[in-house]
């Protein structure tokens, strides 16, 4: 296969990867840009709510070690990727079924379960065409598209919202995204049956083993975990404060997600050429965000918001392309997913330690995330000891 046709078809597949996942993130990050108050609304406290997220997130990505092993000894990329996606986009809008916030508690985990299902292998597949492509340009260009459905979900419900419509019924109607996310992941099986054949002689994933800069790594992305918070925790905040008014709410998480978007295609293709500086300078500035979101009224909290949302490309995109280049050959799948596990313990004790705090000290909230974050930079540096690497 001459480079140029191996480019287009590696192009090809994260195009379509990210078409899923663009109609993925309008049903998941739509329901999440309500889920707070509508845990809320059913009486769930604020410690609830950021423990029950956390426990979500803990399992979303715990669980992928899990599911890489059993990916790399079967092979079956693509049934466990189905699975994944099927349990991760129904759970969202049975939400609107739910009737208590312990009911709704259970499908926000199992839809984190079943992301925590897909992810390795999704990651896996795509790291196929980093060879090609490079591996900044590969996670930033299909964080672009998941984050563009995050947009337009939340914003969606924000005008559902705007109409008068209730939570139940935003939920209703994320059922569409979810069977054209289905639909488009089918048409993905279908042309790409073996993305593996979509990598180059030059093979992406070249360690031997795990090593020294992958276990430090993961512990900084852990820390960097622990401060992130979710938006559930966030909304319930800025829901029950009276920053934001409910239709602003939706507004709030797709304004980070935008920030997500331009960060993603613009510092993706920069890691590639410079690498680790990329990593370190928007981890220093998303661990601003919690003052701006927890302290401010109504722009600064929306200027908040654009910070927390370049944490969350941090998190999807160039955390992505760091461990990709870490990777053992042969245990791709169970490498990422393990990368993840240790990310959500750091994100569950960071929930744990947040929800708890909330009720006593919003600023030993504020104090506690942005310290456990900015703790991320001198930890990749001593993982990257040495000359600084790139993509």
């Amino acid at each position: 296969m001459k480079l140029g046709t191996a480019a287009k078809a590696a192009f090809a597949f994260v195009f379509v990867m990210g078409i899923v996942n663009l109609f993925a993130d309008m049903t998941y990050e739509g329901g999440a840009s309500i889920n707070g108050p509508f845990l809320g609304s059913l009486g769930a406290s604020a410690a609830a709510i950021g423990i029950i997220a956390g426990c979500g997130e803990f399992l979303g990505y715990s669980l992928r070690s899990v599911s890489g092993y059993v990916a790399d000894r079967s092979g079956k990329y693509w049934l466990i990727t189905f699975v994944g996606y099927f349990v991760n986009l129904l759970a969202v809008p049975a939400m609107a079924l739910a009737g208590s916030w312990q009911i709704a508690a259970l499908l926000l985990i199992l839809e984190r379960v079943g992301r925590a299902l897909r992810k390795p292998t999704v990651e896996t597949m795509l790291s196929y065409s980093a060879g090609t492509l490079g591996r900044g340009w590969v996670y930033g260009l299909n964080t672009a598209l998941d984050e563009t459905g995050a947009t337009i979900g939340p914003l969606l419900l924000a005008l559902a919202l705007y109409l008068r419509a209730t939570y139940r019924t935003g939920y209703s109607l994320l059922l569409i995204s979810s069977v054209l996310a289905l639909a488009a992941l089918t048409v993905a099986r279908i042309v790409f049956p073996v993305p593996a054949r979509l990598g180059t002689a030059t093979p992406t994933a070249t360690a031997k083993g795990f090593t020294r800069q992958y276990w430090l790594s993961m512990l900084a992305a852990a820390c960097f975990g622990a401060g992130l918070m979710s938006y559930e925790f966030i909304s319930y905040h800025l829901s029950s404060s009276g920053t934001l008014q409910p239709q602003w709410i939706p507004i709030g998480v797709a304004l980070a997600t935008v920030m997500s978007i331009v960060a993603s295609l613009a510092l993706g293709r920069l890691y590639d050429r410079i690498g680790l500086p990329v990593v370190l300078g928007a981890i220093a500035l998303a661990a601003l965000f919690s003052p701006l979101v927890f302290l401010g009224g109504f722009t600064v909290a929306l200027i908040g918001l654009l910070l927390w949302g370049l944490g969350y490309f941090v998190q999807d995109t160039l955390l992505k392309a760091m461990v990709a280049g870490m990777l053992p050959e042969g245990r791709r799948n169970f490498a990422f997913g393990l990368f993840y596990a240790g990310y959500g313990g750091g994100w569950l004790v960071g929930s744990v330690v947040t929800g708890l705090l909330y009720a006593h000290s919003i600023p030993a909230v504020i104090g506690f995330s942005v310290v456990v974050q900015l703790l991320a930079i001198p930890l990749f540096l001593l993982a990257n000891r040495g000359p600084l690497k790139t993509g």
